[in-house]
Protein backbone atom coordinates (compact mmCIF):
# COMPACT_ATOMS: atom_id res chain seq x y z
CA UNK A 1 0.00 0.00 0.00
CA UNK A 2 1.58 3.87 -0.33
CA UNK A 3 2.72 5.64 2.08
CA UNK A 4 1.13 9.36 1.88
CA UNK A 5 4.25 10.72 0.65
CA UNK A 6 3.26 8.81 -2.68
CA UNK A 7 0.10 10.91 -2.95
CA UNK A 8 0.39 14.02 -1.01
CA UNK A 9 0.92 17.12 -2.45
CA UNK A 10 4.13 18.77 -1.66
CA UNK A 11 3.64 21.97 -2.80
CA UNK A 12 1.49 24.00 -0.21
CA UNK A 13 0.61 27.90 0.15
CA UNK A 14 0.11 28.75 3.79
CA UNK A 15 -0.67 32.20 6.01
CA UNK A 16 0.56 32.81 9.09
CA UNK A 17 -0.37 34.24 12.41
CA UNK A 18 0.30 37.94 11.08
CA UNK A 19 -2.59 37.16 8.16
CA UNK A 20 -6.02 38.04 8.47
CA UNK A 21 -8.74 36.59 7.42
CA UNK A 22 -9.62 38.81 4.09
CA UNK A 23 -6.05 37.82 3.31
CA UNK A 24 -6.58 34.81 4.09
CA UNK A 25 -10.25 34.17 1.60
CA UNK A 26 -7.72 36.21 -0.94
CA UNK A 27 -5.04 33.00 -0.94
CA UNK A 28 -7.58 30.46 -1.31
CA UNK A 29 -9.55 32.69 -4.32
CA UNK A 30 -6.70 33.10 -6.15
CA UNK A 31 -5.40 28.96 -5.58
CA UNK A 32 -8.55 27.83 -5.83
CA UNK A 33 -8.25 25.72 -2.59
CA UNK A 34 -11.12 25.57 0.51
CA UNK A 35 -8.66 25.19 3.10
CA UNK A 36 -5.08 27.19 4.22
CA UNK A 37 -2.28 26.07 6.46
CA UNK A 38 -1.74 28.73 9.22
CA UNK A 39 2.31 28.33 10.47
CA UNK A 40 4.31 30.02 12.78
CA UNK A 41 7.91 29.82 12.01
CA UNK A 42 7.29 26.92 9.51
CA UNK A 43 5.39 24.63 12.86
CA UNK A 44 1.86 23.86 11.48
CA UNK A 45 -0.30 25.88 14.47
CA UNK A 46 -3.61 25.85 12.37
CA UNK A 47 -5.62 25.45 9.28
CA UNK A 48 -8.40 27.36 7.96
CA UNK A 49 -10.97 26.44 5.40
CA UNK A 50 -13.81 28.05 3.75
CA UNK A 51 -16.11 26.85 5.85
CA UNK A 52 -14.03 28.30 9.37
CA UNK A 53 -14.69 31.52 7.62
CA UNK A 54 -18.16 31.59 7.00
CA UNK A 55 -19.14 30.07 10.42
CA UNK A 56 -16.92 31.31 12.22
CA UNK A 57 -16.26 34.68 11.00
CA UNK A 58 -19.03 35.94 8.19
CA UNK A 59 -22.09 34.18 10.27
CA UNK A 60 -20.47 35.84 13.55
CA UNK A 61 -20.34 38.99 11.78
CA UNK A 62 -16.72 39.08 12.30
CA UNK A 63 -14.61 41.72 10.35
CA UNK A 64 -12.66 40.71 7.19
CA UNK A 65 -9.68 42.22 9.43
CA UNK A 66 -10.05 39.69 12.49
CA UNK A 67 -6.67 37.73 13.36
CA UNK A 68 -6.94 34.17 11.66
CA UNK A 69 -6.03 32.52 15.10
CA UNK A 70 -9.20 33.57 16.18
CA UNK A 71 -11.42 31.16 14.00
CA UNK A 72 -8.63 28.24 12.73
CA UNK A 73 -8.64 25.22 13.85
CA UNK A 74 -5.93 24.46 16.19
CA UNK A 75 -6.29 20.92 17.19
CA UNK A 76 -4.77 19.22 14.22
CA UNK A 77 -4.73 15.96 13.02
CA UNK A 78 -1.42 15.61 11.03
CA UNK A 79 0.32 12.40 9.41
CA UNK A 80 4.01 12.20 8.19
CA UNK A 81 5.33 11.41 4.88
CA UNK A 82 6.17 7.93 6.05
CA UNK A 83 2.11 7.25 7.48
CA UNK A 84 0.26 4.34 5.44
CA UNK A 85 -2.03 5.84 3.12
CA UNK A 86 -5.12 3.33 5.04
CA UNK A 87 -4.40 4.58 8.40
CA UNK A 88 -4.36 8.12 6.60
CA UNK A 89 -7.99 7.21 5.30
CA UNK A 90 -9.05 5.90 8.59
CA UNK A 91 -7.78 9.01 10.30
CA UNK A 92 -9.57 11.35 8.09
CA UNK A 93 -13.03 9.10 8.48
CA UNK A 94 -12.17 8.97 12.13
CA UNK A 95 -12.52 12.64 12.67
CA UNK A 96 -14.40 13.41 9.59
CA UNK A 97 -12.17 15.30 7.59
CA UNK A 98 -11.05 16.32 4.15
CA UNK A 99 -7.36 17.37 4.53
CA UNK A 100 -4.36 16.64 6.67
CA UNK A 101 -1.56 18.45 7.22
CA UNK A 102 1.42 15.97 6.87
CA UNK A 103 4.37 17.28 9.07
CA UNK A 104 8.09 16.86 9.50
CA UNK A 105 8.09 16.93 13.75
CA UNK A 106 6.11 19.87 13.51
CA UNK A 107 7.50 21.36 10.11
CA UNK A 108 4.69 21.54 7.31
CA UNK A 109 6.07 19.72 4.27
CA UNK A 110 2.79 18.74 2.54
CA UNK A 111 -1.24 18.13 2.77
CA UNK A 112 -3.18 14.81 1.94
CA UNK A 113 -6.77 15.55 0.66
CA UNK A 114 -9.85 13.39 -0.27
CA UNK A 115 -8.93 14.56 -3.80
CA UNK A 116 -5.01 13.02 -3.82
CA UNK A 117 -6.71 9.81 -2.64
CA UNK A 118 -8.90 10.06 -5.59
CA UNK A 119 -6.76 10.78 -8.65
CA UNK A 120 -4.24 8.38 -6.90
CA UNK A 121 -6.84 6.03 -7.37
CA UNK A 122 -7.04 4.41 -4.09
CA UNK A 123 -8.84 1.02 -4.70
CA UNK A 124 -8.39 -0.81 -1.64
CA UNK A 125 -11.94 -1.84 0.19
CA UNK A 126 -11.04 -0.41 3.76
CA UNK A 127 -9.50 3.13 2.49
CA UNK A 128 -12.61 3.49 0.08
CA UNK A 129 -15.29 2.88 2.25
CA UNK A 130 -13.33 5.37 5.05
CA UNK A 131 -13.58 7.79 2.00
CA UNK A 132 -17.11 7.19 1.43
CA UNK A 133 -17.92 7.11 4.95
CA UNK A 134 -16.65 11.52 5.06
CA UNK A 135 -18.45 12.33 2.01
CA UNK A 136 -21.84 11.30 3.11
CA UNK A 137 -21.78 12.48 6.54
CA UNK A 138 -20.45 15.99 5.16
CA UNK A 139 -23.34 15.96 2.63
CA UNK A 140 -26.53 15.05 4.86
CA UNK A 141 -28.56 18.29 5.97
CA UNK A 142 -28.84 19.26 9.74
CA UNK A 143 -31.67 20.76 10.75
Amino acid sequence: MDKIRDIMTNDVDCCSLLDNVYEVAVKMKELNVGAIPIVDNEKVVGMITDRDIVIRCVADKNPPSSKVEDIMSKDLITVTKDTDAHEAASLMAKHQIRRLPVVDGEKLIGIVSLGDFALHKLTDEKAGEALSDISEANNQIHH
